[in-house]
C-alpha cells in the first residue's frame, strides 16, 4: 500500500467515524452521570464500537460473495450510501440532533446506544471498512494495516472522549456540528470516488488511466 493509498483510507476511516460530531452525544449521554464514571463511559462506548467495525472488517465481504454479490456492485450502493450520508451531515440534522434524542431515554445504556452505535460505529462506517477491504485487490497486509488504521482512529476517537470536558468549553455543541458538516463535504468527495470505481469495475465505464493501462498490457513495446 503506497503512502498516498494509505492516507486516503486514514481520512475516509477519521471521516466516516467523525470523533468531533460524536462529542455532543458524549456530553448528553454523560449529562446525568457522575464525573468519574464518564471514562468508563467512554472506554466501553469505544470497545463496542471497534468489536463492531472489526466484524464487518473481517467478515463484510464474505456475507457479500456468500450473497452471490459482486463488489463492485457494493462498491456502488456503498458509494451512494456514503453520499447520502454525507448530504445528511451537511445539510440535514446533525450527528448529535438525532442521536441526542435516543440518549434521553436510558443514560446508563448511552454507552452501546447511541455512542456506539450508530453514533461511532455508523452505517457509513461500516460500509467503508468494508470497501476499504476489498479480497480481490487488497492482500492480507494491506487488510491489516487498514485495520490498524482504523484502531488509530477508534483511538484518536477515546482521545477525544476522555477530553470532552476541556473541549467542550473550547468548540461547544456549535463547534462541533460546523466541523461535522466540513468533514460531510470530505466525504461526499470519497463517496462520488467510490461511485465511480465501483463503475470501473463491474465494466461499464473505463477511466483514461485503465484505458492506458489495457493499451500498453495489449500492445507492449
Amino acid at each position: 500500500m503506497d503512502s498516498a493509498s494509505l492516507v486516503l483510507q486514514f481520512v475516509t476511516l477519521l471521516v466516516v467515524v467523525d470523533p468531533v460530531g460524536t462529542l455532543p452525544v458524549f456530553y448528553h449521554a454523560t449529562a446525568r452521570l457522575a464525573p468519574e464514571h464518564h471514562r468508563a463511559f467512554a472506554v466501553r462506548g469505544v470497545i463496542v464500537a471497534t468489536c463492531v467495525l472489526l466484524f464487518f472488517l473481517v467478515a463484510g465481504q464474505v456475507l457479500l460473495e456468500a450473497l452471490g454479490l459482486r463488489f463492485g456492485s457494493f462498491k456502488i450502493a456503498g458509494g451512494i450510501v456514503l453520499f447520502v450520508f454525507a448530504m445528511t451531515m451537511i445539510f440535514g440534522h446533525s450527528k448529535a440532533d438525532d442521536e441526542i434524542d435516543e440518549a434521553e431515554h436510558d443514560p446508563l445504556a448511552g454507552a452501546v446506544f447511541p455512542l456506539a452505535m450508530p453514533s461511532i460505529a455508523s452505517p457509513g462506517a461500516m460500509l467503508a471498512v468494508v470497501v476499504l477491504t476489498n479480497n480481490q485487490s487488497s492482500s492480507l497486509v494491506d487488510q491489516a494495516i487498514t485495520a490498524g488504521l482504523l484502531l488509530l482512529v477508534m483511538a484518536i476517537t477515546l482521545g477525544f472522549l476522555l477530553l470532552a470536558a476541556r473541549l467542550k468549553t473550547v468548540l461547544g455543541s456549535t463547534g462541533a456540528n460546523v466541523i461535522s458538516r466540513v468533514m460531510g463535504i470530505i466525504l461526499a468527495t470519497i463517496a462520488v470516488d467510490a461511485v465511480i470505481n465501483g463503475l470501473e469495475a463491474v465494466g461499464m465505464i473505463a477511466l483514461p488511466g485503465a484505458v492506458e493501462a489495457a493499451t500498453i498490457a495489449a500492445y507492449p513495446t
